[in-house]
């Protein structure tokens, strides 16, 4: 957990005290970061990236003929 702390200051109305806190919390970057992981990804392997680009090769191909060919 991360260590940023705001203490409520004398005569201080809460939503100033929130908004410092936001501010504080968006400087750090512990929202930008914690966006970053929230999904995790796995690596896909090389082999399986050739394997679709050539599918996408193949089927961009056969949609380009076929619109040679007025079927599309």
């Amino acid at each position: 957990m991360s260590g940023i702390a705001v203490k409520k200051r004398e005569g201080e109305a809460s939503n100033s005290l929130i908004y410092r806190f936001t501010k504080r919390i968006q400087q750090s970057g512990v929202l930008r970061e914690s966006r970053k992981r929230r999904f995790s990804h796995r690596r896909i392997t090389k082999n399986k990236r050739h394997i679709s680009a050539m599918y996408k090769a193949e089927k961009t191909g056969k949609i380009l003929s076929d619109r040679k060919l007025g079927l599309l």
